[in-house]
């Protein structure tokens, strides 16, 4: 079986590319994107991986496959411009 894959960035390491499956970086990335606000103040890590976990199919993502696939999206649309870190501690997330 081929699985068609996607080639994925890394904000904390420039240049470096990875491939992962698509279909399960589209469903995480439109999860991650409907969850993360646009205005105000962003996501907590936590908050980020608990939204998450109650948007992904626990059939598609079993255990803590959840937590690795928003991780791996997350730092993709950074690296991107689409998602952006809040200053402060915690860290938090937005859309841009």
């Amino acid at each position: 079986m081929i699985r068609e894959m996607v080639v994925v960035e890394n904000v904390n390491h420039p240049g470096r590319l990875s491939r992962v499956n698509a279909s399960k970086y589209k469903v995480t990335r439109a999860a991650l994107l409907k969850v993360l606000p646009k205005v105000g103040k962003g996501l907590t890590q936590s908050e980020m991986m608990v939204s998450m976990r109650r948007n992904l199919s626990k059939a598609q993502f079993p255990g803590t496959t959840t937590s690795w696939w928003t991780k791996v999206v997350q730092l993709d649309l950074e690296a991107k411009g689409l998602v952006v870190r809040d200053g402060g501690k915690p860290l938090r997330w937005r859309r841009t």
